[in-house]
């Protein structure tokens, strides 16, 4: 049997298998967290929290329809959503991992011989399927929740990059760049996440069109790829409704027009500048920028699903997060301004206090006929600041959070070596790395073990030192049920490293035949974690 055919029959298999275990072990009903109101808002077709999920929703809306008027049975067949759609997840992963794995045994195009075939289908099935029983993949492809679509967006639009990558010397190749731009533009109506594949989406079209490639145009680039992430990310994303919103207050306050009016006449500008940069590049043969117009235009048809958010809130949905009918609400909506801002680079302790503050921006607000000032923004001075804080959030008990983990005495201040002591030891360690090693060295039980570093509960474990230690009842098992054998609590899932191992194996050999692909396969590791 042929390369191909044999290829494909294998990554429908592994979409069989992975469909079939998720389908098998749903969440039967609602699940925690986001699920209900995600279930509500899909059956319902209603906003969600922000900054929106509306293709998600409406998605889910055609799933819920095959509950048959059973409303009882709407988060089955919602969480079936998640089910398949990881299941094909990793049926893309499988064809990913084969594209990689020929280019790496198959140097020249020549023909596969069948030794290095079954080499390429054997690693291609190991880490799909590897992936496939993931602790964290599996928890999130039986429960409604965002995340397992977004990874299917992800998976998809680096198998086209690959897609092109083979086929970038043949005619009409870049309609699979046009169909990734497509998909990126869908996916912000899912999760963000997605967005962070253009970095590496760069790195590929460098390596593969670049004609004198070296670490100067490598890391050139790289910074390329995250400007474009950076416009679609606030520009395209952000900065349209903000702008269209600006327009709107001339056309409604002003012109005395309608509410949208002035909006939709500058989403008519933005139509006639991508119109216009593709005609330009077409007549006068410019092929990279008549690209980079269609990748523009086609990331705004994706992102045109969130056309739903502002026509959903104005028919008066039951769930209606912000009811975000016009231009400026929906550009707060789009910015999580109900989380308001979290400082990133520069900004405050937790125990800062105001010592000033200065007014910003005029806020608008919806009226009868007109828009109405409803003040201004307030930006507060705080007495007590830093560089990268990590530790700025004054709320609740998280002070007293931040005092238990870090052992920060009462009334003593934090210091900047608190700051990255609390970004290493919980941000990156406790809320990355842990979760990490669950899914490929072990698990102790399936406890969220966030409040310790070092207690049993909820810690990841290779298992093969386990045996010398006096394991307490919620890692190794609990009562048994009378008459069937079936101890509860039992959830200690000890991998001994094995897929940690065979990763790693995996990425020297990867960096020894083939550099540039292993660089971009890290690259794209990092950037999704």
């Amino acid at each position: 049997m042929e390369y191909k055919k044999i290829n494909n029959l294998l990554g429908w298999l592994c979409f069989v298998i992975a469909s079939v275990t998720y389908i098998l072990t749903l969440e039967p009903s609602v699940s925690f967290w986001d699920c209900g109101e995600f279930i509500s808002c899909a059956f319902r077709l209603q906003v969600a929290h922000q900054p929106g999920y509306p293709m998600f929703a409406m998605l889910g809306k055609v799933f819920s329809l095959l509950s048959m008027g059973n409303n009882a049975r709407v988060p089955f067949y919602t969480n079936m959503m998640a089910g398949l759609a990881s299941g094909a997840t990793i049926m893309f992963l499988f064809w990913t991992i084969t594209m990689l794995a020929k280019k790496m045994l198959n140097k020249g195009g020549e023909a596969v011989d069948q030794g290095r075939m079954y080499l390429i289908m054997g690693a291609g099935l190991v880490g799909a399927l590897a992936f496939t029983f993931s602790d964290t993949f599996w928890f999130s492809a039986v429960e409604t929740i965002v995340f397992a679509i977004s990874a299917l967006c992800t998976a998809i639009v680096f198998w086209a990059i690959l897609k092109w990558d083979a086929h970038a010397d043949e005619p009409g190749a870049d309609r699979w760049i046009i169909f990734i731009a497509y998909v990126i533009g869908l996916s912000i109506g899912i999760h963000l996440l997605n967005l962070l594949t253009i970095p590496a989406l760069a790195m590929v079209y460098y390596f593969r069109r670049g004609k004198n490639v070296n670490a100067g145009g490598a890391i050139g680039t790289f910074l390329i790829g995250v400007l474009i992430l950076v416009f679609v990310q606030y520009f395209i994303r952000g900065y349209t409704i903000a702008i269209a919103a600006n327009f709107d207050l001339f056309f409604v306050n002003t012109l005395g027009l309608g509410f949208w009016s002035g909006a939709f006449f500058f989403f008519f500008i933005i139509a006639a500048i991508l119109v216009g940069g593709i005609w330009y590049g077409n007549k006068y043969q410019k092929p990279l920028m008549t690209l980079a117009f269609l990748c523009v235009a086609f990331v705004y048809f994706g992102y045109s699903s969130f056309a739903y958010i502002p026509i959903r809130a104005s028919a008066g949905t039951n769930l209606d997060n912000s009811h975000p009918d016009n231009a400026f609400t929906l550009y707060g909506y789009l910015n999580r301004i109900q989380y308001g801002e979290n400082p990133l680079l520069y900004g405050q302790y937790f125990d800062a206090k105001v010592v000033d503050q200065t007014e910003g921006n005029t806020l608008y607000r919806k009226g009868e006929t007109k828009y109405e000032v409803s003040g201004k923004k307030q930006n507060y001075v705080y007495d007590h600041t830093t560089f990268l804080p990590r530790m700025y959030s004054g709320d609740g008990q998280d002070p007293q959070f931040y005092h238990e983990w870090l052992q920060i005495p009462d009334g003593q201040a934090p210091t900047f070596a608190d700051n990255m002591k609390w970004m290493f030891s919980w941000q990156i360690y406790q809320m990355y790395v842990r979760y990490f090693l669950w899914n490929f060295v072990g698990r102790y039980n399936d406890a969220d073990g966030q409040q310790s570093m070092t207690a049993v509960d909820g810690n990841w474990t290779s298992g093969i030192l386990d045996g010398t230690k006096h394991l307490p009842k919620s890692v190794v098992g609990g009562p048994k049920i009378p008459g069937q054998g079936i101890q509860l609590g039992n959830t200690y899932t000890p991998l001994y490293a094995l897929p940690l191992i065979l990763g790693l194996f995996g990425c020297v050999y990867h960096f020894q035949r083939k550099k540039r692909d292993a660089l971009i396969v890290l690259l794209l590791f990092f950037l999704q974690v």
